[in-house]
């Protein structure tokens, strides 16, 4: 027998898909998803919180934490000075000739100081005429340390007349000095009294006009 439609369930008869029986929330289960939802996002929230307010605490303790001053650099020591730059060369006066000298010998005496820096030594001693020769007492090398200064006697010979100046207008001294820095040589101007003294005895050498 065949019949149109779904078949109606008979008495006692319990229906086992459940797909489509609906179930409406009462409004209590609805407060209390409500409420387990609140809870989640609370303890969320608070944990936030509580992480910012532990970054802020540890900003601040950083950023006000007493700081070490940093050590000053280790200055490096300065370089010496040049000796050029600490030797001075001071004509004092003439001196009489030496028993024994040859004849048209003169001497001189002339002082050098060192003001600062490492000893310097003065490793030679010579003057631009070729007419005559110079020799140096204590004789080159001879050492002077900072802030002193010695007395050195320069003797001239003349060997030639013709070739020394009959006026000397500026003489010099050329010396040659080291130190711990380097070798320098340098020209020292010895003044007006010296180049008066030095011309004077020159004339009193070659007066004879012996050459």
């Amino acid at each position: 027998m065949s019949g149109i439609g779904p078949l109606e369930p008979g008495e006692g008869t319990t229906a086992q898909d459940n797909s489509y029986t609906v179930h409406p929330r009462s409004p209590g289960r609805r407060r209390a998803a409500l409420a387990v939802r609140y809870a989640r996002h609370r303890r969320l929230t608070l944990c936030l919180a509580a992480l910012a307010v532990l970054l802020a605490g540890g900003g601040y303790l950083y950023g006000t934490r007493p700081r070490q001053p940093h050590p000053a650099p280790t200055p490096r020591p300065s370089p010496a000075p040049y000796p050029a730059q600490v030797v001075d060369m001071t004509y004092l006066e003439d001196l009489p000739a030496a028993a024994g000298a040859p004849p048209r010998s003169f001497r001189f005496g002339v002082l050098v100081g060192v003001d600062s820096g490492p000893p310097v030594t003065v490793t030679r001693v010579t003057q631009p005429y070729a007419g005559l020769t110079l020799s140096t007492d204590p004789a080159a090398p001879f050492r002077t340390r900072a802030g002193s200064a010695r007395m050195i006697t320069i003797t001239m010979h003349v060997t030639e007349c013709g070739k020394v100046p009959k006026d000397a207008g500026m003489p010099f001294l050329d010396v040659t000095l080291r130190n711990t820095r380097a070798i320098q040589n340098h020209s020292f101007i010895l003044g007006p009294r010296y180049a008066q003294h030095l011309s004077q005895a020159l004339k009193v050498a070659c007066s004879n006009g012996v050459e």
